[in-house]
C-alpha cells in the first residue's frame, strides 16, 4: 500500500468518526458537562487519533493532557489541531503506542484516563487492553477512566434485508442469489443496522464490566447462555448484538448502540443464522443458545464469536419464564400464589 493511499484510508475513518453525531456528543457532554473532574487535573488520552477528545479536556480546564498516538499520520494531524485552537501549553502530543510510552521521571500519574476504544460488539480491535495497560501503569488510585463502565447485550432478531428483501427486487425474484449471499453470511458477524420492529425480544445482558477493576485476562473469553421467551411473533433468523458506555460524574452520560438509539458509525451486530436453522416463532416460544466472545488465538487483538441454539426442553430456564412451556406457566402460577399468600 503506498503511503498516499495509506494516509488516505486513516483520514478517511477519523471522518467517519468525527462525523458521528452520537459518539462526538456523547464525549462533548461527559467532558466539557463535569468540568469540576477536570479543572487542574492531569489527563491521558488513550489513542487521541486526531486530538479532538484531548482538545476537550483541555477546555474543561485539564492542567495537562498527554495525547498518546501510535499512529504517524494521526499525531501529525493532532499537532496540528491542537496548534490550531491554542491548546500547545495544555496538550503534549506524543506519537507512541501506549505499551511503550514512560511519563517522565519527575510526572505525577494521571487523575483521569479518557479513550475511545470501542470496536463493533465492544471488544473489536482488542483496543481496551491498552487502555486498561495505561490504568495499571499511569492512573492514580483514586483516578478516573472516560467510559468507566459497559455493558454488551443481545437479543434473537429478524434479518429482512438477507431473507426477505429479495423475494422482489423491482419485480424480480432473486430467491436463488438470495440463498447463496445468505450461504456466506454464518462465517462472520454481519454489521449493519437493525431495526428495532425486527428485534424478537428487548434483549438482556451479556456481560457488564467496570473498567476500573477489570482485568485483561477477563477478556479473553466471554461465555453466555440463556432461555429467552419471545416478546413478539416474528421470524428467527439472528441474534443482534449492541452495547452502551457510561461516563462518571454528576452529568452521567451514556452512548448505545441499541436499535433503538441514533445511528453510529458502530451500527449493530448481526450472527445470522444458517438458513437451516431459521424459524417462525410465536410469542413466548423459548429460544436457548450460547454465544462465546473468545480472543483470537493468532490475532490477539482479535476476536471469534459463535452462537450455538440448544433445546429449551433440556436447558434450564430463568425464573420466573413468560414462555408457554408447562414447566413455566406452573412454576409461574406458584410464584404467583405465593405473592398473594
Amino acid at each position: 500500500v503506498c503511503s498516499s493511499s495509506l494516509q488516505y484510508s486513516i483520514f478517511q475513518i477519523h471522518e467517519l468518526m468525527l462525523k458521528d453525531r452520537p459518539r462526538q456528543e456523547a464525549y462533548y457532554n461527559a467532558i466539557l458537562g463535569n468540568k469540576d473532574l477536570f479543572k487542574d487535573k492531569i489527563v491521558m488520552d488513550v489513542g487521541a487519533g486526531t486530538g479532538i477528545l484531548s482538545a476537550f479536556c483541555a477546555k474543561a480546564g485539564a492542567r495537562l493532557v498527554y495525547a498518546v498516538e501510535a499512529s504517524n499520520v494521526a499525531t501529525k494531524v493532532a499537532l496540528d489541531l491542537i496548534e490550531d485552537n491554542g491548546l500547545t501549553d495544555v496538550v503534549k502530543v506524543i506519537h507512541s503506542r501506549v505499551e511503550e510510552f514512560e511519563l517522565p521521571s519527575e510526572a505525577q500519574k494521571v487523575d483521569i484516563i479518557v479513550s475511545e476504544w470501542m470496536g463493533f460488539y465492544l471488544l473489536h480491535e482488542g483496543m481496551l487492553d491498552s487502555v486498561l495497560l495505561a490504568r495499571d501503569k499511569f492512573l492514580k488510585e483514586d483516578g478516573q477512566l472516560f467510559p468507566s463502565e459497559c455493558t454488551m447485550f443481545v437479543a434473537p432478531c429478524s434479518v429482512p434485508s438477507l431473507y426477505d428483501s429479495w423475494s422482489d427486487v423491482d419485480g424480480i425474484k432473486m430467491d436463488t442469489f438470495a440463498r447463496k449471499l445468505r450461504a456466506q453470511k454464518p462465517a462472520r458477524p454481519e454489521i449493519l443496522p437493525v431495526e428495532p420492529k425486527d428485534l424478537l425480544h428487548e434483549g438482556v445482558v451479556i456481560h457488564w464490566m467496570n473498567l476500573l477493576d477489570v482485568s485483561v485476562d477477563e477478556l479473553d473469553c466471554i461465555e453466555f447462555k440463556d432461555v429467552m421467551a419471545l416478546q413478539k411473533t416474528g421470524k428467527h433468523q439472528g441474534f443482534c448484538i449492541w452495547w452502551e458506555v457510561r461516563f462518571p460524574g454528576e452529568n452521567s452520560v451514556v452512548l448505545s448502540t441499541h436499535p433503538d438509539a441514533p445511528l453510529t458509525h458502530w451500527k449493530q451486530v448481526v450472527l445470522v443464522l444458517p438458513e437451516e436453522s431459521c424459524e417462525s416463532l410465536e410469542e413466548r416460544e423459548p429460544v436457548a443458545f450460547k454465544i462465546t466472545v473468545k480472543r483470537s488465538a493468532a490475532q490477539m487483538r482479535h476476536y471469534n464469536l459463535e452462537v450455538e441454539l440448544l433445546d429449551p426442553q433440556v436447558e434450564e430456564h430463568p425464573v420466573p419464564c413468560s414462555c408457554h412451556m408447562t414447566k413455566c406457566i406452573l412454576t409461574d402460577a406458584h410464584l404467583r400464589k405465593m405473592d398473594t399468600l
